[in-house]
């Protein structure tokens, strides 16, 4: 059974340790790097799990059998507030395909609908077919929008969205 938690300073060890995993497992996936993350320091960690528990963003770790296998954050932009930022979106290798990404992303929508946010943004590199498939799937559509990869400029970053139903 999976149970999603939100992420709050108490479990702050914990999310750093699947973020660092996640990072490790998929480094083209995300905006940042294992080794920019791994020098953040204690307080770092603890400034970014508090900023979860405020009402304008939120995270949830999943684990399943006991074991944190996923995370998903979503952040109100900052700009317009019916809009919100899937970051940090992952599942671990062996827990793929048993539904937990759909159910992260059905948990930050219960939320966003709850904070009346309308759309849930997100950016997948070009090279990441498995997850513009995993989206697309669950109702995200290509928007049109591209930007550089910031880790490395020669790939692309392609902006998916949905309605938060």
């Amino acid at each position: 059974m999976t149970e999603l938690i939100p992420i709050t300073p108490l479990l702050v060890a914990d999310y750093k340790v699947v973020r660092l995993r996640a990072l490790q497992d998929t480094p083209l996936a995300f905006g940042s790097t294992y080794a920019r993350e791994s020098q953040f320091t204690d307080d770092e960690w603890l400034a970014r799990a508090t900023r979860l528990i405020h009402g304008h963003d939120i995270g949830f770790l999943a684990r399943n059998n006991g074991s944190y296998v996923g995370l998903a954050l979503c952040f109100t932009d900052e700009n317009d507030a019916e809009k919100g930022q899937i970051i940090s979106m992952w599942v671990a290798p062996e827990a793929r395909r048993l539904g937990i990404g759909r159910q992260l992303i059905d948990k930050i929508a219960v939320w966003a609908a709850s904070k009346s946010i309308k759309t849930l943004h997100l950016m997948v590199t070009s090279v990441n077919d498995s997850a513009i498939e995993f989206y697309r799937s669950i109702g995200f559509g290509m928007t049109g929008k591209t930007e550089p990869y910031p880790n490395d400029p020669a790939i692309v970053e392609y902006e998916m969205v949905r309605a938060v139903l």
